[in-house]
């Protein structure tokens, strides 16, 4: 069922020996100046290194690039399913979605402008974004309301005459720190009485550099700004934009997030497959190289070989599921695979945080800081949690197709 065509096996080949030639050797000393660049304080000033648009320029001579893109012309043509592998591989390291142009919320934002999005809005914005000439924000969680409902959000999109009228707050915006960013994805309340409560919420196109368009502050995770690309919370204050920012049209909102969280669900949760068998790797190196009371590995100490046996058996079941979704996902279309892809967001997340708790454990002090990826995957996993819905929400949802299956319509209290 999850076998691979040639061609998306010479992807995965390709992709993962770019990865062991190009990344890993310097990955290290990347994220070390990325450090030394982006110390706490004014955003502003974020950075990247020079190296990154040079390993960049490297993935694209390769034709490494925008593979997450089903469309054969624009990306690599790849189904759901075979990206998911590739999706694994660039999850082993922290950098590699980003030389790849495979990183959220960019690849997530650039399935909705290939799909929704109109012709002008894909000269504009999509091809520069397909180009990585630009980063790009997606602007849906609120700090005043409960977002794990998205129908509370108070952020509104009004149409006047021939304009959108933008008000709001927005937090964990992820991207917004970034210096390429220049455009970003609101999502808000419009208000129509005659349509139900799905069909009142739209994503508008917001270049950001707009008047009324305000950075208040980036938010940290786990005490990281995660620079220079960065999460934070802005504020749109009568912002103005023309009618033809919306994407897809008014009322359109949930339609569109549903095609764009879909696909990236598997994304996200096949990158968390990846970083937990680096994990795991790190885990066993780590506790075969060091010995304790009298020269035992530290691996055949306490209970953690009987570990690492349950981190395999989780991370192929977390594979597993997250592939089927994939399946059901290309031969069925999303809506058949619901249940699955609800299933993946909660399993695969937590997954990765046991591992990445068991490794962090076998390192001891080491494994709190940055010498190794542990606590990036940690951070990774934790927030995976609540990104793109909780994992109430998700649970809630497959308990709501089990019992309709069995003929019991209404949500489960």
């Amino acid at each position: 069922m999850f076998e691979l065509s040639p061609r998306a096996q010479d992807f995965l080949e390709r992709t993962r020996k770019f990865i062991d030639e190009e990344i890993a050797p310097v990955e290290p000393q990347f994220w070390d100046d990325v450090h030394r660049l982006n110390p706490d304080g004014d955003w502003r000033s974020w950075q990247w290194p020079e190296q990154l648009e040079q390993l960049k320029q490297k993935a694209r001579q390769a034709g490494l690039w925008n593979m997450f893109l089903p469309d054969p012309e624009l990306g690599a043509g790849l189904s759901v399913q075979e990206y998911a592998h590739i999706a694994e591989c660039s999850g082993r390291s922290l950098l590699a979605p980003t030389v790849l142009n495979c990183n959220a919320p960019d690849s997530g934002n650039m399935e909705v402008l290939w799909r929704y999005g109109s012709e002008q809005q894909q000269q504009q914005w999509l091809s520069p974004l397909l180009a990585g000439e630009i980063r790009s924000v997606f602007c849906m969680t609120e700090p005043q309301v409960a977002s794990s409902d998205a129908t509370n959000m108070q952020a509104t999109a009004i149409v006047e005459g021939d304009e959108i009228v933008l008000n709001g707050r927005k937090w964990w915006a992820s991207g917004l720190g970034d210096p390429n960013a220049k455009v970003m994805i609101f999502m808000a309340h419009t208000p129509d009485p005659s349509k139900d409560r799905h069909h009142q919420h739209s994503m508008v196109l917001v270049p950001a550099n707009t008047p009324g368009v305000q950075i208040e502050r980036m938010l940290p995770v786990f005490g990281d700004y995660d620079a220079p690309h960065g999460h934070g919370e802005v504020s749109f204050n009568n912002v103005r934009v023309p009618l033809d920012h919306f994407i897809g049209g008014p009322g359109q909102g949930f339609e569109i997030a549903q095609g764009r969280l879909g696909p990236g669900r598997i994304h996200h949760c096949m990158r968390c497959i990846g970083a937990a068998e680096k994990a795991l790797e790190l885990m066993i190196d780590r506790g075969m190289e060091r010995t304790a009371f009298g020269g035992t590995p530290l691996l055949k100490l306490g209970g953690n070989l009987e570990r690492v046996a349950e981190a395999r058996v989780a991370i192929d079941q977390a594979r597993l599921l997250t592939l089927y979704a994939a399946y059901k996902m290309d031969t069925l279309g999303n809506m058949a695979a619901l249940t699955e892809i609800s299933a993946i967001k909660v399993v695969a997340p937590r997954v990765l945080q046991q591992v990445v708790d068991m490794a962090i454990q076998i390192h001891g002090g080491a494994g709190l800081s940055r010498d190794t990826a542990l606590t990036g995957f940690f951070a990774q996993a934790r927030a995976l949690r609540l990104a793109d819905g909780p994992d109430e929400v998700h649970k809630a949802m497959i308990a709501k197709l089990e019992l309709k299956k069995r003929g019991y319509g209404r949500r489960p209290k």
